[in-house]
């Protein structure tokens, strides 16, 4: 299957007003040329981010808000982006998380977290796919899901979880696909230095966070190229390698120290 040519061709970014999606938008805009469709709830940040590309990449950029912890909501992201047929590749990257005790998650949030992390994207994969299955039709999706959905975190319960189904999902649909044309990618980043990370819980845990231009050029890359699954960062790669040899529960224990000891320090700071 060859790579994705995106000059002039329209890729939808989900997640784009902040952190991963809005550097993912100014990397496929300024190095690759592709016009986008840009959809989160904050339309002031898509509005600033849509003026910046056309400005400074000259391509078209097309805002959608919505909130895609809604169905409809999500559904109407994947109409918009379709309506013209000309929906070259979608990166589903809007995501939430929480970092602290899953007991003291409350039901609501964790509802919310579900909602967007899966049921969102779920709706939008389930209607691109009818999309791009057809004969002729060229394009690919990528799911941004995480390490974290390789090895249980915790603290990060939820969002483990969620991004478990994801990989899991994108993996499975992959190989269902019929459309020689078309394809699914899982990109899997480890922690990254953005927007959802910065804040004291994390600062234990901040040397290990990926900067955000480079998961972004991974991604990309990941995307053009194809992958089935992808871990940005040799290490990370290494290391996702290397934990298969060792037990589930080892790993999840060792996780289990860093990651209090960073909740307990933030909790002090307080």
């Amino acid at each position: 299957m060859k790579n994705l040519a995106l000059n002039n061709q329209w890729v939808l970014i989900t997640g784009a007003s902040s952190g991963l999606g809005q550097e993912m938008a100014r990397q496929l805009a300024g190095l690759h040329k592709a016009n986008l469709i840009i959809a989160a709830r904050r339309a002031d940040k898509l509005n600033e981010l849509k003026a910046e590309l056309e400005k400074n990449s000259g391509v078209r950029v097309k805002v959608i808000v919505a909130d895609l912890s809604i169905p409809q909501e999500a559904d109407r992201v994947i109409a918009e982006s379709i309506a013209d047929d000309n929906l070259y590749g979608a990166i589903l990257n809007a995501g939430v998380t929480y970092f602290g005790r899953h007991t003291q998650l409350p039901w609501d949030s964790f509802e919310s977290i579900l909602k967007t992390n899966v049921v969102g994207v779920v709706r939008m994969t389930n209607n691109l796919v009818k999309y791009f299955e057809q004969p002729g039709k060229e394009g690919s999706i990528m799911l941004v899901s995480s390490m974290a959905g390789f090895f249980p975190v915790p603290y990060q319960a939820a969002y483990s979880a969620t991004k478990a189904f994801i990989t899991a999902f994108g993996n499975a649909l992959h190989n269902e696909l019929t459309n020689p044309k078309f394809s699914i990618t899982v990109f899997a980043p480890g922690g990254i230095a953005t927007e959802m990370t910065d804040n004291s819980k994390f600062n234990e845990l901040k040397g290990w966070l990926m900067p955000v231009s480079e998961a972004a050029k991974e991604g990309i890359h990941a995307f053009i190229t194809r992958k089935y699954n992808y871990v940005p960062g040799l290490l990370n790669r290494v290391g996702n390698v290397f934990m298969n040899f060792l037990p589930s529960k080892f790993i999840s224990g060792k996780m289990s120290k860093v990651y209090l000891k960073s909740l307990n320090k933030s909790a002090q700071q307080e």
